[in-house]
Parts: C-alpha cells; sequence; structure tokens
C-alpha cells in the first residue's frame, strides 16, 4: 500500500522572495509537486488555462467555496486566489509530497485540514532589505510599498504559529532553498510517517 504525502506550506510577506525559492526548491526536488490554483483573475499574456493557474469566474470560484471544495482561498487585490482541494488530493493520494507557495490566510486554513502540513514562514534579514526590494522592482508606487510593508509586519507577527522560519538572504536563494530541502528531507522521516517502513520491519 502506497502512503499518502505529506503537504509543504510556503508562505510569507510579498518582498521576501517566495516565488524565486519554490522554483529553485522544485528544481532541487523534482518529485516534490506543485498545485495548481485557481483564481478569478485575468490571465497574462502567455499564461494558459490549467497551467499557470485554473481561471475561474467570480461565479464559478464562489461556487467551488460554498461546497467546500478549496483547499485554502483568499483574496487579493479584488481577485480570487484557491487551491482546488480534489487536486491536492490526488497528488497527495499517489504519495508525492506537495509544495504550497500561499499567503498567511490559506496556510491557516490548510493547518486547520491538514495538522500534518508542515509550514515555513519565509521572512527577509530585515524591513529595510524588504523596502529595497519591493522599491528596486519599480513595479509600485511608494504609498503602495510602504501598505505592503505594514501588511509584512502584520504577517510577521504570525511567524510563531509556523513549523519552521527561514530567512532569505541578501543573494542567498541558494542556501535558502537547500535549508527548505533539508526541513522536507527532515519531515520525510518523521516517526509517525515511517509507520509503515517500521511495520514492515516487524512483520
Amino acid at each position: 500500500m502506497s502512503k499518502n504525502g505529506f503537504l509543504v506550506v510556503i508562505s510569507g510577506p510579498s518582498g521576501g522572495g517566495k516565488g524565486t525559492v519554490v522554483r529553485r526548491v522544485r528544481e532541487m526536488m523534482p518529485a516534490l509537486a506543485l498545485s495548481v490554483s485557481a483564481t478569478t483573475r485575468l490571465p497574462r499574456t502567455g499564461e494558459e488555462d490549467g497551467r499557470e493557474y485554473y481561471f475561474l469566474d467570480r461565479d464559478a470560484f464562489e461556487e467551488m467555496v460554498a461546497r467546500e471544495e478549496m483547499l485554502e482561498y483568499t483574496t487579493y487585490c479584488g481577485n480570487y486566489y484557491g487551491t482546488p482541494k480534489k487536486e491536492a488530493q490526488r497528488i497527495l493520494a499517489s504519495g508525492k509530497n506537495m509544495i504550497l507557495e500561499i499567503e498567511v490566510d490559506g496556510a491557516a486554513q490548510v493547518k486547520r485540514l491538514y495538522p500534518n502540513a508542515v509550514s515555513i514562514m519565509l521572512i527577509p534579514p530585515t524591513i529595510e532589505e524588504m523596502r529595497q526590494r519591493l522599491l528596486g522592482r519599480g513595479t509600485e508606487p511608494i504609498e503602495t510599498v510602504e501598505k505592503r510593508l505594514e501588511r509584512a509586519a502584520e504577517e510577521i507577527q504570525l511567524a510563531s504559529g509556523y513549523d519552521y522560519v527561514v530567512i532569505n538572504q541578501r543573494d542567498g536563494i541558494e542556501a535558502c532553498a537547500t535549508q527548505i530541502c533539508e526541513i522536507i528531507h527532515a519531515e520525510g522521516a518523521r516517526a509517525f510517517r515511517m509507520a509503515d517502513e517500521i511495520e514492515a520491519f516487524l512483520l
């Protein structure tokens, strides 16, 4: 009997480098699955339905929420984002571990449904470093950046509720991704996750 995989939740403030780190982690651990999220925002140039996201209209998304078909969901900039529960269940049942890059409220929802999920808060080394990263993007006015920084402070206050906190140092993507891979490897060897192997040995 194949055992189920487990969930790895990565969250943290905007400017913490989550997307870049998660991409590197998946390069280092190719067997680690990434579920396709659903959203109500419009596709960007080059995006395809079912690859980057499942693109849904607002009514369809809200119907999935009403039917409890979302593992987690949140709203951001007027649009819904969420993880279809069926997609996650399919991946975990196949025995693969799955990584989710989601906001802190979504992470809390996942933990309620999957208490054994591994939660990791990814944060920049300082608030000033985060400010410089956001300003360096050059995509948002200073007022928006300041709002993101205020939100970041609120999110980081929730870090004590996570299983792990990893600091993404400047130019430290490789070290950060390596640390997360080590956490995932260690979590896979937790005694309760090795129950089948222990039982097989004793037979």
